[in-house]
């Protein structure tokens, strides 16, 4: 009886020490996973910064191998690519510079064969003014000669589209006529224009010289 009851708080007690090791070794195994757990989540942060790093770093050059014998062909054909830019370069600058050259030429001598042609008109009015002097010419004569002279400048004129603006008896029209005076009327109207001092002249569909006019205002009733 008190044998069988020894071994049974023998068993008794190892059953107890076998389930505090079989506790003692499941708390180190938790431990042991959790830590594990812990290292992986501190490896994937680690690698994800490293990533995140890396995509925000500028692209790096790569560098492309090729034989020796591609190399001297690319670079042959840079060396003619360049000397073709720098003979288009040099063609165009010449360009430029030639059409600069007769812009102002032309400018220089735009007016040229104009002054050519005023310059014969000159000429008849110096020989006119000769005979006059010389010949003692009535003054019909000498009118006559003036008035040839006007009409071959007159043709001139008419040959290089300048036309004279239209003014007497004309509505005043600013963008043509310029007023010198206005005198007071009770047969005209306001504006318009009773006198021309000075003509005026198109170039085309251009004024080159206003009309110098003056322009009557009408007469107030009673005054």
């Amino acid at each position: 009886m008190f044998g069988k009851k020894r071994e049974t708080k023998e068993e008794v007690k190892m059953t107890e020490n076998m389930t505090q090791e079989k506790e003692l070794e499941k708390s180190q195994t938790g431990t042991t996973e959790f830590e594990q757990q812990k290292k992986e989540k501190t490896k994937d942060a680690e690698t994800l910064g490293e990533q995140k790093l890396q995509s925000q770093q500028p692209g790096k050059e790569k560098t492309i191998e090729v034989s020796e014998g591609e190399y001297k062909k690319l670079n042959e054909e840079l060396t003619s690519y360049k000397d073709k830019y720098l003979r288009l370069f040099a063609e165009f600058d010449n360009a430029r510079k030639r059409q600069e050259r007769e812009r102002l030429e032309f400018v220089k001598y735009a007016n040229e064969e104009l002054i050519t042609q005023f310059l014969g008109i000159l000429d008849d009015l110096e020989r006119s003014l000769e005979a006059a002097k010389v010949k003692h010419e009535d003054y019909g004569a000498f009118l006559q000669g003036v008035e040839m002279i006007m009409s071959r400048i007159q043709e001139l004129l008419k040959k290089n589209n300048v036309r004279p603006i239209e003014a007497l008896g004309k509505k005043f029209d600013p963008h043509c006529h310029e007023i010198l005076m206005m005198a007071e009327s009770d047969k005209d109207e306001d504006d318009t224009v009773v006198e021309v001092f000075q003509k005026g002249y198109y170039l085309g569909d251009k004024v080159v010289r206003t009309a110098k006019v003056k322009v009557a205002k009408r007469k107030q009733e009673g005054s």
